[in-house]
């Protein structure tokens, strides 16, 4: 067998490459990450963070950085044809961790190749793959060095984070169908001297007299006093309908992204527009960037191709509407890379990799024809009530209940099923941590986590058999983690009581009329340290809806590959190892 010089060539280092080589890194495996550009692009152009990728970012445990950056984003002003339309506030069920924010594109990146350097792996600028040819035991890829030297690479797989006119999916001879809006935008990275409130967006539209949309003003909160990214309808003697001069819309026939030739907007062309359209006098000034660029929206046929994958927007593209672009290139990479992981390290089912085009590439497809219908009918022309409208904009209506890796759900068994995003919750008290826990600090940089609840001694004793047979099945590669339900009486385990504060009575803190203990730790069939946590408040059996024994399998990428419930013997071993069997090779 040829030598492997790494397990995961990924080509392109922007949120979604580095996304995917943060992940497999995190996750055990060796991976390199290559970029044709000699330096990171100082560009604002994906900026809105969705609270669905803060909670993965979460996961991977890097979004204190992202926050530290970022700016929130509360909503957005609505103006049309000089007169004020209202204000849209950007309200989430307060369950959900995390709200929308705003982050320049350069500073996820960032924050994400530090992430990746933790783990002893940077980018290598200046990189280009040239070529590449797989086999049924991996890819022998070309690329030209930055020195100009060409090289070799030989690996388990290839993963395309490319772009728009990704040369993975080139030469792979993928499809990418769909179509491009004949308008062309500008955009800029400026700051203003208005008094609009801040970490709202802005919207200004004004019709014309057929009733169509013939100026626009679009302005993202940055990070910075009075700072935004604006986008506008292109004038006349910017439009050129003669070709862009070394432009993303050439070579390819996808005209999509920031134009990079000779088109470049100045100040004096965005203050143009804010002189028409802006809902109160202002200057603009301090411009750090502007561009010209193009809309498409096109949809790979499939997203892998034996050993070789793709995601980001080389599998995807489509409006910027609702900032859904960059979010899902990341959910892409991070839904990719667990399953490469195990698969690496010869843990997974041999099917596991066809599940990625399996769930991923139907969200692909749903996000394109959502932002093309937005993009011409506006958001407000969703027939779904403003709640559902904001949890799919935010990503935290994913999910995969038809994937092939994941359970079945229980007819008629209400609370999150297999495939579906695993809820946050808080609420759950430790012996050791002062102060309750959310489930997801629990999760944090975790692998496969076994949720196991228990709502009696019973309960706890099944509890700690069934930890025991999934960690044999596994091997050791899910983490089992209690949660007691408040009313769980006393504990076997631990010598301790809960009562309905959380609150543990146990012999030593009654005698000595202190604060009662809380629940420590219990102890799998084996006699192995097991933590257990109270759900002091019911948050998690609320969330979860499970009123006595159940378990639930949350995946790396923070969704449920399995409920069983109730959690009973006999059996109970054996219905989670048919849902394991789905990914891991027992």
């Amino acid at each position: 067998m040829p030598v492997v010089d790494t397990d995961v060539l990924i080509v392109g280092a922007g949120p979604v490459g580095l996304t995917a080589a943060a992940e497999l890194r995190r996750h055990g495996a060796h991976c390199r990450i290559v970029d044709r550009l000699p330096a990171r692009l100082p560009y604002a152009k994906a900026v809105g963070i969705q609270p669905r990728t803060l909670e993965i970012w979460d996961r991977m445990g890097m979004v204190r950085e992202a926050l530290d950056a970022a700016v929130p984003m509360r909503g957005q002003l609505l103006y049309s044809d000089g007169a004020d339309q209202g204000r849209i506030d950007f309200r989430l069920p307060p369950e959900v961790p995390y709200g929308f924010a705003a982050l320049p594109q350069y500073e996820t990146e960032r924050v994400i190749e530090e992430h990746l350097a933790r783990f002893g792996t940077g980018i290598e600028r200046g990189t280009e793959l040239v070529s590449f040819k797989q086999d049924t035991d991996g890819v022998l890829s070309r690329i030209v060095t930055v020195d100009g030297g060409e090289e070799e690479v030989r690996s388990r797989f290839l993963v395309g984070c490319d772009g728009a006119h990704s040369i993975v999916r080139k030469t792979l001879g993928l499809s990418f169908e769909g179509g491009a809006f004949p308008e062309e935008y500008m955009l800029a990275d400026v700051e203003v001297d208005w008094s609009l409130p801040p970490g709202y967006g802005v919207r200004v539209m004004h019709h014309g007299d057929d009733g169509a949309v013939d100026d626009l003003l679009v302005c993202i909160p940055l990070p910075g006093r009075g700072r935004y990214r604006m986008s506008m309808m292109v004038p006349p003697e910017l439009s050129a309908a003669r070709k862009p001069a070394g432009g993303q819309g050439t070579g390819d026939g996808v005209a999509h992204g920031l134009e990079t030739g000779r088109r470049s907007p100045g100040i004096e062309h965005i203050q143009a527009v804010l002189d028409r359209l802006s809902p109160e006098p202002t200057t603009a000034s301090a411009m750090r960037w502007s561009s010209v660029f193009r809309i498409s929206h096109r949809l790979v046929d499939k997203y892998a191709d034996g050993r070789v994958f793709i995601a980001g927007d080389a599998a995807h593209i489509h409006p910027p509407t609702g900032a859904q672009g960059m979010n899902t290139g990341i959910q892409d990479a991070c839904n990719l890379a667990w399953k490469l992981a195990l698969t690496v390290r010869g843990a997974a089912h041999p099917r596991l990799l066809d599940s990625y085009d399996a769930e991923r590439r139907p969200i692909g497809e749903e996000v394109v024809g959502r932002t093309v219908r937005h993009a011409s009918e506006g958001v407000q022309a969703d027939p779904d009530d403003f709640t559902t409208v904001m949890l799919r904009e935010a990503q935290l209506l994913v999910a995969y209940p038809d994937s092939p890796i994941v359970g079945r759900g229980t007819p008629g068994l209400e609370g999150p099923g297999p495939g579906d995003r695993a809820p946050d919750c808080g609420g759950l008290t430790g012996g050791i941590s002062a102060v309750p826990l959310r489930l997801y600090d629990l999760l944090r940089d975790r692998g496969h986590v076994l949720l196991l609840h228990a709502d009696s001694p019973d309960g706890l004793g099944l509890c700690g058999e069934v930890a025991s047979g999934i960690r044999h099945l596994t091997d050791g590669q899910t983490t089992a983690l209690v949660l007691l339900a408040p009313d769980a009486g006393t504990h076997p385990a631990t010598g301790t009581t809960a009562d309905s504060t959380g609150n543990g009575s146990g012999d030593a803190a009654a005698g000595a009329g202190g604060p009662a203990q809380v629940v420590d730790y219990a102890t799998d069939a084996d006699g192995r340290h097991l933590p257990a946590f109270l759900d002091s408040r019911g948050e998690f059996a609320r969330a979860y809806r499970t009123t006595g024994p159940a378990a639930f399998l949350v995946r790396p990428d923070g969704y449920l590959g399995a409920r069983v419930a109730p959690l009973a013997v006999p059996g109970a071993v054996a219905a989670l190892s048919e849902e394991l069997a789905r990914v891991f090779r027992l």
